[in-house]
């Protein structure tokens, strides 16, 4: 645990920051309601990530892999890092890996266990881990013949991957498209009302705060239009299934209401969501909360107040404009 410093500043990475300009924008207000000088860093190993444009600082960091560990570590105590962010799948068990090793030099990682991030990315054991614990988690099969139905979602079974998705196809055409995968599983395809769940969970794995948003609009993957709403029955079931993962922190999970008002959860990412910045709008104060907890202060003295209504977000392209003669 980070000891508060109002004196001497820090600095917050956003790792695999890319093109997360709402996010970047996000974490540097919630580091402004803090006493705290807090330097966001954007982190990315392309350095053409657009990020860096707005972020007070940018770091070309090498890959996130075991054999680059000591690397990262001195680059972020280079940089007197102090807060990491990670933002992107694939890096997840990563830094849950090596969160205690960071946490050794001062360094907290804003990441669930290794153990939750595991379940979550591996979309076969996350079905496996539903059914298990008997949660309303769609089934996922290797074997498209182990599934009793007539339509079918091919994806990957790993990572996000939503561009390789393929949905409502029929058996020809679902064996077709996983011809096309790495690692393919096959699941039922369910007919519904799509949406995700924000959620920001404590430490003892109890979910402080919680809100559900339709996925109106959904472009590769992400909700371009997305719109709050309230289900205490889906609540109540989302909060449940996120507690038995024992996750921590941002979380976003994807699922679908079918016609008879059951749910089905699809997956669970154990990280703050493309569209989350709807759930912090709407209450889930997620990114302050997370930092506000790794500086040591204790988040039980901040309530959760979510909106009286509902909030629709839509996502669009902004132009950024930078004038000088040093450009």
């Amino acid at each position: 645990m980070l000891a508060e410093k109002k004196t001497k500043p820090f600095a917050l990475l956003i790792s695999s920051a890319s093109k997360k300009i709402p996010l970047v924008r996000a974490v540097q207000f919630a580091v402004s309601r803090l006493n705290l000088a807090v330097e966001v860093i954007a982190g990315d190993s392309s350095e053409s990530a657009l990020a860096r444009y707005v972020a007070d600082d940018f770091w070309i960091m090498p890959k996130t892999q075991d054999n680059t560990l000591k690397q990262i570590l001195d680059g972020c105590i280079k940089r007197n890092i102090r807060i990491i962010l990670p933002t992107r799948d694939g890096e997840l068990l990563f830094w849950a890996t090596h969160a205690k090793h960071f946490e050794s030099y001062g360094i907290h990682v804003i990441i669930s266990p290794a153990d939750g991030v595991a379940t979550c990315i591996d979309k076969l054991a996350f079905s496996q881990f539903g059914g298990n614990k008997k949660l309303p988690i769609v089934k996922a099969e290797i074997n498209i013949n182990e599934l009793a139905s007539t339509r079918y979602v091919v994806k990957e079974r790993f990572g996000a991957g939503s561009k390789e998705v393929g949905i409502d196809l029929d058996y020809k055409k679902a064996q077709e498209h996983a011809s096309g995968l790495k690692n393919p599983i096959y699941q039922p395809f369910i007919e519904g009302l799509e949406f995700s769940a924000d959620a920001w969970i404590e430490k003892s794995h109890n979910v402080k705060a919680l809100i559900l948003r339709r996925r109106d609009v959904v472009i590769n993957g992400e909700s371009c239009v997305t719109t709050t709403f309230t289900n205490t029955k889906i609540e109540q079931q989302v909060k449940q299934c996120l507690e038995q993962l024992k996750l921590c922190g941002p979380v976003v999970l994807q699922g679908i209401i079918d016609s008879n008002g059951e749910l089905h959860i699809i997956e669970c990412n154990a990280r703050f969501g493309g569209a989350s910045s709807a759930g912090i709008a709407a209450g889930v104060d997620s990114l302050y909360w997370s930092i506000f907890e790794a500086i040591g202060r204790n988040v039980n003295d901040l309530s959760f107040k979510r909106i009286s209504g509902e909030l629709r977000q839509i996502r669009i392209t902004t132009d950024i404009y930078a004038y000088g003669p040093d450009i």
